[in-house]
């Protein structure tokens, strides 16, 4: 029998809500996020689709969820009052940081606030050693005599980040123990146990950020399960990780810095699938919902990986600006450009767009919902791109004149341009800085972003794809089915998987094969149960690998571990992944392992899914505005239920759907594949023969 599976992704503006009934089809709904009670919105969603397939709460049979509630809580510093333990004479090194400056020549710069005050960083005398080796054993008495102060804080949970705990967790552990026995009730992460690895600093803030967000969401998934039980759900729930697995709810409560990122890696996941589907092996995903945009590269169908990431930078094209977080993540840049992202002119009489969004509450200038200042959505609908009467399946009833209002206060008229001039500005401005993060992470990673297809998905993507490829000189631009809805059906391919990471600096010369096998089948221990508590066992895979450098080097090189683990064929996988990435080796230098990784994983499901056919099936004509002449003109907007294979449209043109717009700019041609996918092509401009 099919398996009914329901995947939720909770943005800052919308919640996506995507029904699989398993037969190849899928439903789909967009809903207003409610900031105050998420799970509110969530099951409002979750209701609608079951009700429009005629099921009820108790025919599901598996829930996928993903959340950007961490990241939020992160970037508005709305998190848990968190204390800090580490070892005495280490209190400040979240404010060390790196100790150095993300950008050296500007005498303004301004750096993240550390996320514990310095008031509620405690240390406590021990000293361990970077074998592991006892230096100086930890004064219990010390960390009892912290408690009346922890208490008198206020303090609703606690990190505990000691030196070298990675290699000898035992103090940490002895703290954890005893702040449970003395402040039940508070939340205590040991970096130990959430970021086992070197680096100092990053492993701290890892904590740091786990302790931060832990609270809220355990308090958060403690209120879906008990919502989720009062309407009839039985199936179990899977959380979408920042690494591109799903994991579960015990674990994400555990670990909910591993939840950072989940909604967008579930994008990543969509793309990456569509991308292979397709043929694709260079592909740039481009995601846009409501408040923020994410860029990710995809090679050869699997995304880029890696193993720390920054949120809340304070310059958001500048690496070392925001807060370290080590963790698995796909790899991707995210900045403040979604189609709530409010619109302003600056003190230069520049437009400006971004970071700060509207959300869904108030939300944009045309929800009606008493938003005054116009957004980029504001600015597509005057542009004759949205609907106003079928916006999010006609759920929301959009108020055009409001948003022309809006426009032309806040920019038209200190600018001197009329209102759709105004909104064109705001378009531009916003795909402007979404193709410059584009270029950024491009370089950033070697590649050429001209040479890649885009593959667009999130309700505002569709909208601004067009345009994002005509700046970055892009031939092809993919529009996944149910695109609208693009991460939560990333949600619906992704694998159940869990990874752990241990320190441990080991010379390949001279390697203890035992030892790396004996470390191996204690992390098997810590993993496999996290794993097989929502699959079967028979179907769980493991990925060894080993983070490998010349001796002295700052930097290491991930190698995929043999199953005999044996360090003649490590090192030759070494060379051959350095030469790839530097075009050498250097003879005769002595290499050594770093960290280990392992992840267990259950295949990812490869069944296509298509959208449901719903809605109008005749095209219609709609105004659009023209820069050329800046005057509109008169479109046909296709129904996309209603394109069959291989028709073909000649842009300017729109392509309709429940939860989003596809705009075809003059001079591309759009098409529908035989997987329901929306193929852009740029056309071939026809050059004059000089007589």
């Amino acid at each position: 029998m099919a398996q009914v599976r329901l995947a939720i992704d909770i943005g800052g503006t919308f919640t996506d809500v995507v029904l699989d009934t398993g037969d190849g089809r899928v439903d789909t709904t967009k809903v207003l996020t409610t900031p105050k009670a998420p799970e509110d919105g969530a099951l409002t969603g979750m209701m609608v689709v079951l009700d429009a397939a005629g099921l009820k709460p108790g025919d599901v049979d598996l829930i996928l969820h993903g959340t950007t509630l961490a990241t939020n809580a992160l970037i508005e510093r709305k998190g848990a009052r968190t204390a800090l333990i580490a070892t005495e004479g280490f209190r400040d090194v979240l404010a060390i940081g790196y100790e150095d400056r993300y950008d050296q020549y500007d005498i303004g710069i301004v750096k993240p606030a550390p996320l514990i005050d310095k008031a509620l960083r405690f240390t406590v005398p021990e000293r361990v050693a970077v074998d592991g080796s006892v230096l100086l054993p930890l004064d219990e008495g010390a960390v009892r005599a912290l408690v009346p102060q922890i208490k008198a804080s206020g303090a609703e949970a606690v990190a505990v980040a000691l030196i070298h705990a990675y290699a000898a967790p035992a103090h940490e552990e002895r703290i954890g123990a005893i702040l449970a026995e003395e402040l039940p009730g508070v939340s205590v992460s040991l970096s130990s146990a959430v970021s086992p690895e070197a680096r100092e600093y990053e492993r701290t803030m890892t904590t740091a950020v786990n302790a931060y967000v832990q609270p809220l969401m355990a308090g958060y998934l403690g209120r879906f399960e008990t919502r989720l039980a009062e309407e009839g759900f039985k199936a179990p729930v899977l959380l979408m990780t920042s690494g591109g697995g799903l994991t579960t709810i015990g674990t994400a409560r555990q670990f909910p810095v591993r939840l950072v990122e989940s909604g967008p890696a579930g994008g990543a996941i969509l793309a990456a699938e569509v991308a292979r589907a397709c043929g694709e092996d260079k592909v740039l995903s481009f995601d846009m919902g409501g408040t923020t945009a994410k860029i990710c590269l995809i090679d050869a169908g699997t995304p880029n990986t890696a193993r720390v990431f920054e949120v809340d930078r304070q310059s958001r094209f500048t690496k070392g600006s925001g807060l370290p977080i080590r963790i698995p993540v796909i790899e991707m840049i995210e900045i403040g450009a979604g189609g709530g992202s409010i619109a302003k002119v600056d003190a230069m009489k520049r437009i400006a767009v971004g970071p700060h969004s509207a959300g869904s509450d108030p939300g944009p200038v045309a929800y009606g919902r008493g938003g005054e200042q116009p957004t980029v959505t504001d600015g597509d609908l005057t542009l004759g791109r949205l609907d106003p009467d079928d916006f999010a399946g006609g759920r929301i009833k959009l108020d055009a004149e409001a948003s022309a209002a809006a426009i032309t206060k806040a920019v038209g008229e200190p600018l001197g341009l009329a209102p759709r001039l105004a909104a064109f500005g705001i378009a531009e401005i916003v795909d402007e800085n979404m193709a410059n993060a584009a270029r950024v992470h491009a370089v950033e990673n070697g590649a050429d972003v001209a040479t890649r297809t885009l593959i667009a998905f999130g309700g505002a993507a569709p909208l601004h794809a067009g345009r994002l490829a005509q700046k970055l000189g892009i031939d092809k631009v993919i529009v996944p089915a149910h695109a609208g809805v693009g991460s939560a059906v990333g949600f619906l391919y992704a694998p159940v998987s869990f990874e752990v990471v241990r320190s441990a600096f080991v010379p390949l010369d001279g390697m203890d094969r035992d030892a790396v096998a004996e470390m191996y089948a204690e992390m098997d221990a810590v993993v496999r149960p996290v794993v097989t508590a929502a699959v079967a066992e028979s179907e769980v895979k493991p990925t060894r690998t080993a983070y490998l450098r010349y001796m002295g080097q700052g930097h290491e090189v991930p190698v995929e571990v043999p199953e005999d683990f044996d360090p003649a064929k490590l090192k030759a996988a070494f060379e051959t992944a350095y030469t790839a990435l530097f075009g050498r080796t250097i003879a005769n230098a002595a290499i050594e392992a770093m960290s280990w990784s392992l992840a267990l994983a259950a295949p990812a499901n490869a069944e296509r899914m298509t959208e449901r056919a719903s809605g109008r099936t005749e095209p219609t004509t709609r105004t659009l505005f023209d820069p050329d002449s800046e005057a509109t003109v008169e479109v046909s907007a296709y129904p996309r239920a209603a394109l069959t294979d291989g028709t073909e449209i000649a842009g300017p043109a729109l392509v309709t759907e429940a939860a989003t717009t596809t705009v075809v700019p003059k001079g591309y041609s759009a098409a529908l594949n035989a997987d329901g996918h929306l193929i852009l092509t740029r056309q071939p401009v026809a050059q004059e023969i000089a007589a």
